[in-house]
This record gives structure tokens, sequence and C-alpha cells, in this order.
């Protein structure tokens, strides 16, 4: 008998009212909401504006939606396009069924088109977001487990997940593997905001960072998962990617470095009040608005009170006018 245990909640949907709202659903707005927010606070540090971030979110956010869904169904094709499966299950996306490597992915094209259109660079951007992206997967992965999906392998473990039964899983106790990848998403994001702090990380080598300490936790959490899963070498097709991606973000780190040290001093343009194009940076940060008040300086030179006084000057050469 299991004396300890984690409980699955008996649904996968919260009632508000009348309108039925998914747990997977739930957990990946409000993990939107903090990485939208938290990026808004280090961008703003950064010298950048209120507000750019979520503009640029509106962009980002449905693009990753679009590419985690892409790769989850392409990589996973036989639960919707095998004999007997149903192709329409594709698009249930509330059902569960996101890769944070298509999101990724396809999201950055989105950022990367919003930042175009502000005229922001990608990767100081990307430096301001990184954080609350891992957040945000800290969340949603809670979304897991409302569904009771993507547990590991059994155990009798105090803090065992205890799953139940349906037509496709079995009953018992099992590894929470969400439990695990989201406690190192917070770890992942107290590292890069830690080392953004000490080491100054900019041209995009804060999120690079993010990138390779995350799939360093994929890597052994998706070991451990017992769902089905495409294998190349006796290995997960996860891992691998996992293992693929942290390379290419370490190279990326140690080859940005070298190229390009140090931290951008601007991060975003802005237009003064004349149209025109200025370009602020953390030091310059919120002058913008004491430098620039609207008023015109006041005009210091004396007035003539008098047809005496305006002869005298004139005759001196001073050059002052009259004023009525």
């Amino acid at each position: 008998m299991d004396l300890a245990y984690i409980p699955s909640p008996s649904t996968g949907v919260i009632n508000l009212g009348p309108i039925p709202l998914r747990g997977y659903a739930f957990c990946i707005i409000i993990g939107v909401f903090v990485a939208v927010w938290y990026g808004n606070k280090r961008w703003i540090a950064r010298g950048g504006t209120a507000g750019t971030v979520a503009d640029i979110a509106v962009w980002a956010v449905p693009f990753g939606l679009v590419g985690g869904r892409l790769y989850h169904v392409i990589t996973d094709y036989q639960l919707y396009f095998s004999e007997g499966e149903n192709w329409v299950d594709a698009f249930k996306i509330w059902e569960g069924g996101l890769g944070i490597w298509g999101a990724i992915a396809l999201g950055a094209v989105g950022a990367w088109i919003g930042c175009r259109r502000r005229g922001i660079p990608l990767p100081a951007y990307a430096d301001a977001i990184a954080p609350g992206i891992a957040l945000a997967q800290a969340i949603g992965r809670w979304g897991n487990w409302f569904n009771q999906e993507l547990y590991g392998r059994p155990t009798d473990l105090p803090w065992a997940l205890k799953i139940t039964e349906s037509a496709n899983r079995e009953a018992g106790t099992y590894h929470p593997t969400f439990l695990y990848e989201s406690l190192w998403c917070v770890g992942v994001a107290l590292l890069v905001v830690w080392a953004d702090r000490r080491f100054k990380l900019g041209h995009g080598r804060a999120f690079a960072l993010y990138v390779a300490a995350y799939c360093a936790g994929r890597a052994w959490i998706e070991y451990m998962r017992v769902d089905e899963a495409h294998l190349v070498l006796g290995l997960r097709l996860n891992v691998w990617t996992a293992i693929v991606v942290f390379l290419l973000a370490v190279v990326y780190m140690v080859v940005s470095a070298r190229v390009r040290p140090g931290r951008e001093e601007i991060v975003e343009p802005r237009t003064d009040k004349g149209g025109q194009t200025e370009k602020t940076d953390a030091a310059t940060a919120g002058k913008a608005d004491d430098a620039d008040t609207g008023d015109e300086p006041e005009d210091t030179a004396p007035k003539a009170t008098s047809d005496e006084d305006v002869e005298h000057g004139a005759g001196n050469g001073a050059g002052s006018a009259a004023k009525s």
C-alpha cells in the first residue's frame, strides 16, 4: 500500500461558471502571461519601452503554438494518422501535445517578424524574455498533470504520481516527470537571471544559456518517460534533439562571446515628438521625458519700455527688440 503519493486530478476541466476551461489550456495561458510580464520588466531594465514585449508577443505566441503543435503531430503522427485513428484529433490542442522544440523554433520566427516591425534586434529581445519562457514552461508542465500524461517509470517513492485507469493508460504510481521538468525550468530561469547579472550577457547569449540549460535537464527527464516515442539508436527522438540543440547553443555562446563581446548599449529606437528617431540605452532610459518637456525657452532679452530706451539701445548697437 502506498503511504504517500501525488494525486492526479479527477478531471482535466475547470468550470468557471458556465464556461468550461481545460486545465491544460489554463496552464498555457498563465505561462504566457507570466513570460510577457517578466519579459517586460527585463526589457525596461535594458532600456526598452513598456509594452514592446507584449506587442512582439502578439506575433511570437501564435507562431509558437502552431510550431509546438506541428512538431508534436509530426513526431507522433501515429497517434493521428494510423489505422483506426481520427486525423481530426490533430487539431485538438486542448487535449495536450505541444513540442517545445517546434514552439521555440517557430515562435522565434514570429518574434523576428515583430522585432523587424519595431526596428529591434532579435537577440536583445530574446535575452530579455529567456527567463520568462523558462517560467512559462514550468507552469505549462502542470497541464500534463491535469491530463495525466507524460509520466515516468513506475516507482514507490513518496512523491510518486498516482495515475488512474484509462483506455490508454494503466493505473499505478509513476515518476512525476512533469514535476521534475517544472522544477528544472524554475532552476533554469534563476540560473539565467543570475548569469545575466553577473556576466552582463548580451547578443543572444542569455537566451542560448536558457536553451542549453533546459536541454541538459530535458535529456535525462525524457529518458525516464514511458509514453510512446520514436527511437533512434536506442534513444528517444527528443533525447537526441536535446543533445543536438544543447551543442548548438553552447557553440553559439562561445562564438558570440568572441565575435561580439559585451552587451548591447542600445536595444530599442524611440521616436521623439518631431517624428525623428532617437535611440536610448539602459543608462539613458527614462530621461527622454525629462529632456523633452515641450516648453519653449523664455526670451531673456531686455525689453524697451520707452522711445528713449529704443533710441539709446539702437545708438549703442545693442540690437534689442521692442515688444508691445
